[in-house]
């Protein structure tokens, strides 16, 4: 996820202000990357021991942008079925990818084979400071592998937060993704600082790491789904609605009753696990909410979200 609200506009403000002003576009930019990405190898609480039994694997590619070799670090959970549907899950920002264990083994009880990278700057990752075109050529790396070790699986990307931005600029640039699932993501970085309590200040023209997700909407071909809790105090609700609303059919909009931007995953909403299946008999394949059915085709299962006490987990 995101930092705090809080901490955002404060930290957002003063690189643009003093370090726009006093610096020059370069310095700007790198600030920018930093405090919207927070790149650590540290995850959230609870997320190394809820990643334990996950597989690693490595994604070795040379970078075009950096034109040097890079190595990924992923969370591998496969399915037993060879015919299993796949899933790229990006995570947000701030934690690395065992932070998001949760959600991944939620999306793998309903069917998919899941696949959860850090980008460069992340875990164990190539450490170097991310970027929105970093992150980008991050997520095509890993949709690559997918295709390799399962060529004939549909594949789904998701993207948390952050990672939601990520998730439609790769869906939006790739032919054979057969769905787009993003929780808790917005239009553009513009657009969220503008919720926050100095929105007003004409800075967008500073901002440089945009992540424009709604202008890439009109190249999306796949179905999406926009997921996003009511109660989200960090990513306002009327973003993501926004963000549905942008898009081109089909599409469906799950506004999670009682969800903050930690724990819609979790609250485990029928209609979130309803909306997430994927019906493999439609001649053309979409995102349904008619009938639990699960990716499979077979009679879906109720996903539970874990209940427990402790600090929230993404």
């Amino acid at each position: 996820t995101l930092m705090t609200g809080r901490h955002f506009t404060r930290w957002f403000l003063a690189a643009l202000l003093a370090v726009g002003s006093l610096a020059g576009c370069a310095t700007l930019d790198t600030q920018q990357r930093k405090w919207i990405f927070q790149p650590t190898d540290r995850t959230w609480w609870g997320g190394a021991q809820a990643a334990e039994g996950m597989s690693d694997v490595w994604i070795e590619f040379t970078s075009v942008e950096e034109d040097a070799p890079i190595k990924l670090h992923g969370l591998w959970l496969p399915q037993t079925r060879a015919d299993a549907p796949v899933m790229l899950y990006l995570h947000g920002a701030r934690w690395d990818v065992r932070s998001s264990a949760h959600r991944m083994q939620r999306m793998h009880e309903l069917g998919f084979a899941v696949l959860g990278i850090d980008y460069r700057g992340f875990g164990k990752s190539t450490n170097t400071l991310p970027s929105e075109d970093l992150a980008h050529e991050d997520a095509l790396a890993a949709w690559q592998w997918l295709a390799k070790q399962q060529p004939q699986a549909k594949r789904f990307v998701f993207g948390h937060s952050l990672g939601g931005a990520i998730a439609v600029r790769l869906a939006s640039e790739v032919d054979n993704a057969t769905g787009v699932i993003v929780e808790g993501a917005f239009t553009s970085i513009p657009d969220v600082f503008s919720t926050m309590k100095w929105g007003w200040l004409p800075l967008g023209p500073l901002i440089t790491q945009r992540f424009d997700a709604a202008s890439r909407l009109d190249k999306l071909k796949a179905p999406l789904l926009v997921v996003h809790g009511s109660n989200d105090n960090l990513i306002k609700p009327d973003l993501g609605r926004a963000l549905y609303e942008r898009a081109r059919q089909p599409k469906r909009l799950v506004p999670g009753e009682g969800g903050t931007h930690h724990k819609t995953n979790a609250v485990g909403q029928v209609q979130y696990r309803q909306a997430v299946a994927e019906r493999s008999s439609s001649a053309q394949s979409r995102l349904c909410v008619d009938a639990p059915r699960d990716c499979l085709g077979r009679p879906g299962r109720l996903l539970r979200g874990p209940h427990r006490s402790g600090p929230a987990r993404p």
